[in-house]
């Protein structure tokens, strides 16, 4: 415990741990808030910038790239400018970074000032952790990480509500204001129960040649995948994209193994047990926020739910899975952690195909059983992943195993977003142009409609070849339509599918860690 720490304690009393609690937590909420609750707003941000759902993803998966990266980064920060001014540091970015997504005049500015926001949650939320482990003694460090736990999982079951209510109240932009209360309050916390740095001597070097190798992995990759539908996927751009953003990652992992102080341990990885739970950790990432971003364009775009009412939709589901982190704990500890682990995911992928069906005519509490069953089936794999894949590790890298773990975790959120709108947008276009082609003519779905607007014609008296071209302008807009709600549903498909072969390292893992 550090001699700053020890004089707030002596200031505060046994109060102080609840105090710096509170303060770590006020930032916790807020990055949690912000990760969810712009999902519910995408469809009128696609609007107001008539942007495509290809483009508009980035909202999403650039705020969990840059979280990814930067998670990475928390660790020096702490070191290099202690506790208070690391926080307060972040918390300050963040607030300037939502105040100019909220005031953005066109959607390049709202994708940077979330990259932005990202940015800052993967700095504060490790240094929330942080803090719970120099306040609270050995023996209640359960029960702190049980009040962090309850922080980060109310942010996306509250997040999607609230922004719901937002747009439908105000406008899209008033769901980047809706953090800045409790970031401000944090602040203020923070200034008063939060330590300095308390190292002397210079700051410690930081690792920027292998965090610009992880950087331009993400940003290759990503921004490949998100252009190589409208570039063409044989392009000798979105190609060299590809190879850059694959030498980067093999420059990476070489750099890592190199380095004396790497940002993350890499070898790790090679031992069969933990390998397989970051595995496991980097397909539960990609179906937490996956879904989340799936779900409320789903139901905005398909069934025309309000954005409160998509955020409704959520919202059982978030309590549930929070509901469900009790007993998936007190499972971790008495079963082989694969056995939870592979409920889990028997129940995400269930969700998924049931998902998979979903249609116009679907309903609200049927879809929102469907998405309570799959968040159930998370909260009872998470803690699993966590404690089965720590096992594997010798007590000396448990700390370097846990940062790992949520690297994955992260890193599966934000390359599992990109990929998901990608294949949506394929998917979209493959059911768009089948169902176009059948639309010839001669088709009796065409000649009927052709001859409803006749008879319009003939009603409102006006020339039937002056309304022809507004029939066919429909007709079109009824198959894109139909192709989008196809695409969304053989998304959902995929996703099942995966959650069945992850399944393969679950197996995995009860071969290699010990109960």
């Amino acid at each position: 415990m550090t001699s700053e720490t020890e004089r707030l304690f002596q200031r505060f009393g046994p109060a102080y741990k609840w105090l710096a609690t509170a303060t770590v937590m006020l930032g916790t909420l807020s990055m949690t808030l912000a990760t969810t609750i712009v999902n519910v707003a995408i469809p009128d941000i696609m609007g107001a910038f008539g942007i495509a759902q290809s483009q508009a993803q980035w909202l999403s998966t650039g705020f969990l790239a840059a979280m990814t990266a930067f998670m990475l980064l928390s660790a020096w920060a702490l070191s290099a400018f202690g506790m208070r001014a690391a926080y307060i540091g972040a918390m300050v970015i963040f607030i300037l970074s939502a105040l100019a997504g909220g005031l953005s005049l066109n959607e390049d500015m709202v994708i940077l000032s979330r990259v932005v926001q990202g940015a800052m949650a993967g700095i504060i939320q490790p240094l929330a952790m942080t803090i719970i482990f120099q306040v609270f003694p050995p023996h209640q460090r359960g029960l702190g990480m049980g009040i962090y736990g309850l922080g980060v999982i109310l942010g996306p079951a509250i997040g999607p509500v609230l922004g719901g209510v937002l747009v439908d109240w105000f406008t899209w932009r008033a769901v980047f204001f809706l953090p800045l209360p409790t970031c401000l309050l944090g602040i203020v916390f923070a200034l008063l129960f939060t330590a300095g740095r308390e190292e002397s001597g210079p700051r410690p070097g930081f690792d920027y040649l292998g965090f610009l190798l992880l950087c331009t992995f993400l940003v290759c990759v990503l921004w490949a995948s998100s252009n190589g539908q409208r570039l063409g996927w044989d392009s000798m751009l979105i190609q060299g994209l590809y190879m850059a953003g694959v030498a980067a990652l093999v420059a990476f992992v070489y750099w890592q193994l190199r380095s004396s102080e790497p940002l993350i341990n890499v070898r790790m990885f090679a031992i069969p047990g933990f390998a397989a739970g970051s595995i496991i950790g980097f397909c539960f990432g990609a179906a937490l926020f996956g879904t989340t971003y799936l779900i409320p364009l789903f139901v905005q775009e398909i069934q025309q739910f309000t954005p409160t009412k998509s955020g409704l939709l959520l919202m059982p589901a978030g309590l549930v899975m929070a509901l469900s982190f009790p007993l998936a704990g007190h499972l971790s500890d008495r079963l082989p952690p694969h056995v939870p682990i592979a409920v889990g995911l028997v129940l995400i992928a269930v969700s998924c195909f049931a998902m998979g069906g979903a249609d116009v005519n679907t309903g609200f509490w049927v879809m929102a059983l469907w998405i309570m069953l799959g968040r159930v089936g998370m909260g009872l794999g998470l803690p699993s992943i966590n404690t089965g894949s720590l096992r594997t590790l010798d007590f000396s890298l448990v700390s370097q195993g846990a940062g790992a773990v949520n690297f994955s975790r992260q890193l599966g959120g934000a390359l599992g977003v990109n990929a998901l709108s990608v294949f949506l947008d394929r998917r979209t276009w493959f059911h768009t142009e089948v169902m176009a082609q059948t639309q010839t003519p001669s088709n009796p779905m065409t000649q009927q409609m052709l001859q409803q607007f006749q008879d319009l014609a003939v009603r409102l008296g006006v020339p039937p070849d002056r309304l022809e071209p507004e029939a066919l302008r429909f007709l079109g807009q009824m198959v894109y339509h139909q192709g989008y709600a196809r695409g969304f549903q053989d998304s959902f498909l995929a996703l099942g599918v995966v959650f069945l072969v992850a399944l393969i390292p679950a197996w995995f893992m009860g071969r290699f860690v010990r109960q």
